[in-house]
């Protein structure tokens, strides 16, 4: 059994052209280990954006075609074309995530197993009305959890789980989180009530602040506050957090969180070092909500680093075992712990027009939509 249905693909020329449309696409039937599935539910988070319109100019945008076909163009500003050069030229299929039923499968017993049953998927080339890939790419939904709910089972929650995961394999004790109220931030404060982690969470507006301490969140700062860096400090020494994750990349705030982490373990020493505390702080950058560059102000010792954290290489790293127990944990935990919240469900058509183009693409906190390929 195959299917032809529409798929959105991203190109980019190699003289800075985007192009964004919907083609029609033959899916072919499964193989032997393999399932055809009819996607359902799909988000867009953040890590969808780079591929979708890489480094180009959106305010510049051309929007055409028709209501049921249309088509985005936009450029790429020649100073950034270098960051392009390995795609040019290539259409290429979006969508990280997504869930949907079942509808063809191989022969395969791991693959019939599945056969009319709600999976969610990880895989790529999810903005699409059709999926073939392996059976064991598929994680399968509890009966009752629909498509919508299995969506977002994967970047979100997986990245909240390794979180935690990579705060204890590093030697920390408690964590601190930037852009928190979003809906990896929300999982994040439920995993750590759950599992009894101390957690600092940073946002940016008050409202945010009253949404985290309803989910139960004991520490929220706001980074707009004038005392901001004080009750940071404070906060920090009393739940001795000396690990955090990033999501905003740019500006002074994660400068600031590692003087702060800093300042809470220096006031611990007996005696003073001018090299400052032994303790190593690590900042982790994640995200790139901010896009203007990252400063710091060497304030903070000399025990400390900073890297970039990302999802794949971190299941990599654990490997598949462990990786499979995060897996069931975020199925087992989907309609609670791991539930997502959609302001706003659009179709594959939807998706590419301009006025959702212009939320979607400056990646608000709270602000996340689902696409219904099939409307």
């Amino acid at each position: 059994m195959s299917e032809s249905g529409l798929q959105l693909r991203t190109e980019v020329s190699d003289t800075g052209q985007l192009t964004l449309r919907l083609q029609e696409v033959q899916f072919p039937a499964p193989g032997e280990d393999e399932v055809l599935v009819k996607v359902e539910a799909s988000p867009i988070n953040p890590s969808d954006l780079g591929l979708l319109f890489g480094p180009a100019d959106l305010t510049q945008a051309t929007f055409s075609g028709t209501a049921e076909l249309p088509e985005v163009t936009a450029q790429v500003p020649e100073s950034l074309l270098r960051q392009i050069s390995a795609r040019a030229d290539q259409s290429l299929p979006a969508g990280n995530e997504g869930a949907g039923q079942v509808i063809a499968a191989g022969s395969s017993d791991a693959a019939q197993s599945l056969l009319g049953k709600t999976v969610a998927i990880l895989g790529g080339a999810m903005y699409a009305q059709y999926r073939v890939l392996k059976a064991n790419q598929c994680l399968l939904m509890n009966e009752g959890v629909s498509a919508r709910q299995g969506a977002s089972c994967f970047v979100n929650p997986l990245t909240a789980l390794g979180m935690v995961a990579t705060m204890r394999d590093e030697g920390h004790s408690a964590l601190l989180h930037t852009a928190a109220a979003s809906n990896l931030g929300q999982m994040l404060v439920k995993i750590c009530l759950k599992d009894q982690v101390p957690l600092v969470n940073v946002v940016r507006k008050a409202e945010n602040v009253e949404l985290l301490k309803s989910l139960g969140a004991q520490h929220v700062l706001n980074s707009s506050d004038d005392d901001f860096m004080e009750s940071l400090i404070a906060v920090l020494t009393q739940t001795n957090a000396t690990i955090g994750f990033d999501a905003t990349g740019g500006g002074k705030l994660g400068g600031l969180i590692l003087t702060a982490m800093e300042a809470a373990q220096a006031a611990k020493m007996g005696e003073f070092s001018r090299y400052g505390s032994t303790q190593h702080k690590q900042l982790y950058i994640y995200g790139g909500l901010d896009r203007s560059p990252t400063t710091f102000n060497r304030s903070f010792g000399m025990a400390w680093g900073l890297g970039g954290w990302l999802l794949t290489p971190f299941l990599q790293k654990i490997g598949p075992a462990a990786a499979q127990v995060l897996r069931q944990r975020v199925a087992d935990e989907i309609t609670t712990t791991f539930s997502s919240h959609y302001t706003q469900t659009v179709s594959l058509p939807e998706m590419l027009a301009r006025e959702n183009i212009e939320v979607y693409a400056r990646q608000a906190t709270r602000e996340k939509f689902l696409v219904t390929p099939h409307g």
